[in-house]
């Protein structure tokens, strides 16, 4: 085990600027790696975070409930077997404390805290071109000379705030999901209000229904869920997923979603009614995500494939509802499994059973305005509260990165653009933008469909494997070619537009933040497909960047 270091603070102000040969946005999962795999390389290296310790979405995510929904012995690291090895699960799925544990295992085994600054926000970023380096500016006045510049900003990191008029007159306590305090929030007796039923919303709902004095849920889009079966591991558990690294490290990066499973039940044309329903309830049995990513694949582009599975969905939900009412508010019917994000849930659906909880429609009666005292909804209706939760959701994939001031030659604006037309290059460069290096963007993978930790490992490799070509060839800048990134645009399209995912309101396509271009924000061809596409590029000399 390393040595824990103190971690660096923001200094105040600075008259020199920080010289680095790259700066790393982010210390969670993406960030960390990164970071790790530069050092590696000999290069001079800081990682900087608004927060005040490693964690990313695991820091700032800490509300009731939260935890993995993806098993968490692929939700790992699976470049070093010790590492791995060294930490061991309680759960299949575990909270954010231990998840926020894991991460600072991880931090610590590397020796990682030295080179990371902490409580500092990167405001700007302006490409000179004289000198083909980075100005990086942060809130607390320092500057930062870089040569590279890789964002590990996270694809859901820029929560949606002040979505409400009248949110500051508020005379209770309002919690943001993404947001929340890291002090304990005294539930018992209060009412409270939860805005919001996506995957956050949910895990907040079922773990505070019975703690609180009176809960209102009010609901505007229904979600379909699926069961979380959440076994405790025993240390024979351990041991057994352990003894499966080399397999797990050889067959997760090349599935469709980074998971262990994949689809291989055959195709759903070949199969009796008889056989399709036996596969159906064996994945729902299995308890995760497997229906949705390892069950069929057609269900994501035929549509008759897709109203069996959604109405196989929905009437494992009518049968946990019963109420008609709950089935008619809570029940999806305009759109088909899994062309969403899916929750998990354990006690979701049955929290509306309980007396103390109300269930409010904001469908066809939206929220208002926040009052003093709650909710007031568009046909006057007021809810009183005193504490109220926005589950509200984020500017997904682009949101990290357009808060903050990026310019790139001839002082174009990623914000600007991206305001325009949503476009990158594999999601790991903009063209326009050299030296920008990119995880978690729009156009892969890892900006929504996918194991996260799969995919930001293997963004992490690529963009570390791209710096070591130019810094064996005395290479100093790269910029993705515009035709390059134009056919991997066309290409994303494609894939994309043959899928029900596009057709479509959610927040894979940008439609919760008004204004936001539409496009699918990941890329949907698979991850062992976009692995393959990213290797075959760094294999051909990476064809596509251009380089001086």
């Amino acid at each position: 085990m390393s040595v824990v270091t103190s971690p660096l603070r923001a200094p105040v102000s600075s008259d020199a600027p920080l010289s680095l040969d790259a700066a790393v946005i982010g210390a969670g999962v993406a960030g960390l790696y990164q970071l790790h795999l530069l050092r590696e390389q000999g290069l001079t290296v800081r990682a900087f975070d608004t927060a005040s310790d490693v964690g990313g979405t695991w820091y700032w995510n800490r509300y009731p409930g939260a935890r993995f929904d993806s098993e968490a012995y692929i939700y790992q690291y699976l470049f070093s077997e010790e590492l791995y090895k060294g930490w061991s699960w309680s759960e299949k799925f575990p909270a954010q404390p231990e998840i926020e544990r894991w991460l600072h295992y991880v931090a610590d085994r590397l020796d990682l805290r030295k080179d990371i600054q902490f409580e500092t926000t990167i405001t700007a970023a302006h490409f000179d071109e004289a000198t083909g380096r980075w100005r990086i500016e942060t809130d607390r006045g320092q500057v930062i000379d870089a040569r590279f510049l890789i964002t590990c900003c996270g694809m859901l990191s820029a929560p949606l705030t002040g979505m409400f008029p009248g949110q500051d007159s508020f005379e209770g306590q309002v919690f943001h999901t993404a947001r929340w305090p890291k002090e304990p929030v005294d539930f018992s007796g209060k009412r409270v209000g939860v805005v919001g039923i996506g995957a956050t919303g949910i895990q907040v709902i079922q773990t505070i229904a019975d703690s609180v004095g009176h809960l209102s849920v009010f609901v505007r889009t229904p979600q379909y869920v699926l069961p979380m079966k959440n076994p405790t591991y025993t240390p024979a558990d351990q041991e057994a997923y352990k003894a499966k690294f080399h397999a797990l490290a050889a067959r997760i990066p090349h599935t469709f979603s980074g998971f262990e499973y994949d689809f291989e039940n055959g195709a759903w044309a070949d199969k009796t009614p008889a056989k399709r329903r036996a596969i159906l309830e064996a994945v729902w049995e299995d308890g995760s995500l497997k229906l949705w990513l390892a069950s069929f694949a057609e269900m994501f582009f035929d549509e008759g494939v897709s109203a069996e599975i959604s109405e196989f969905v929905r009437g494992k939900m009518r049968a946990e509802l019963k109420d008609p009412a709950l089935c008619d508010a809570l029940i999806p019917t305009d759109y088909g499994f899994g062309t969403h994000r899916v929750p998990l849930e354990r006690g979701f659906l049955k929290a509306f059973h309980r007396p103390n909880v109300s269930l409010v429609s904001v469908k066809d009666n939206p929220i208002a305005a926040i009052t003093p005292t709650g909710l007031r909804l568009a046909d006057g209706t007021e809810h009183r509260l005193d504490i109220l939760i926005l589950a509200t959701g984020f500017d997904a994939g682009t949101g990290a990165l357009t808060r903050i001031d990026i310019r790139g030659r001839g002082g174009r604006s990623l914000k600007e653009e991206w305001g325009r037309d949503i476009r990158t290059t594999m999601g790991v460069q903009v063209h326009g933008y050299p030296n920008l290096f990119t995880t978690a963007a729009p156009l892969a993978p890892s900006a929504a469909l996918c194991n996260m930790t799969t995919c930001l490992q293997q963004q992490a490799e690529w963009i570390a494997g791209c710096i070591a070509y130019m810094r064996r060839r005395d290479l100093q800048i790269v910029e993705a070619d515009e035709t390059f990134q134009d056919q991997w645009v066309a290409h994303h399209d494609e894939i994309a537009a043959a899928t029900l995912v596009t057709k479509t309101n959610s927040w894979y396509m940008g439609s919760n933040v008004e204004g936001k271009p539409r496009r699918l924000l990941s890329y949907i061809g698979g991850v062992g497909t976009y692995r393959q596409k990213c290797d075959e590029v760094a294999a051909g000399g990476y064809a596509g960047f251009n380089f001086r």
